[in-house]
């Protein structure tokens, strides 16, 4: 059966966002605000918000139990300044931490005292998803 690991990650996030329209509700405050401390603007890209909920999902498949503090570093970016030198910023904890609630009342993610860890629904449902992209239906 193919997984996760057998399947380009584009391709998976783009895939499996498509299949989570119907399930997670976009919620209202996401056209006004920025995703990161680094982001000048709000995402302009409408499916932003089923992006990222498939992306985080596939980052607690990949490396869970994990929290929203690894992943505020891990979709956070560069600062630009003018003068000074470039430095990291975090990513907003909210869109995560929405994200999250979401992904739990879909019962795809749980969460544990480690923090949140993927479950049997959700590795399923990312197994098919990635298995139709290995069959080249999706």
């Amino acid at each position: 059966m193919t997984t996760v690991y057998d399947v380009k990650a584009s391709d998976l996030v783009n895939a499996a966002a498509s299949k989570l329209k119907d399930m997670i509700k976009k919620p209202e405050y996401l056209n006004y605000v920025k995703s990161g401390a680094d982001k000048e603007r709000p995402p302009v890209d409408p499916n932003f918000w089923y992006i990222r909920n498939a992306s985080i999902l596939r980052q607690i498949y990949l490396n869970g139990p994990i929290g929203i503090s690894k992943l505020r570093t891990r979709y956070g970016g560069r600062r630009e300044h003018v003068i000074h030198a470039h430095h990291h910023r975090k990513a907003g904890g909210s869109i995560i931490s929405d994200s999250f609630k979401g992904l739990e009342e879909i019962k795809f993610i749980k969460k544990t005292n480690e923090g949140r860890v993927i479950t049997p629904a959700g590795k399923s449902f990312l197994d098919k998803v990635s298995t139709e992209i290995a069959k080249g239906k999706a």
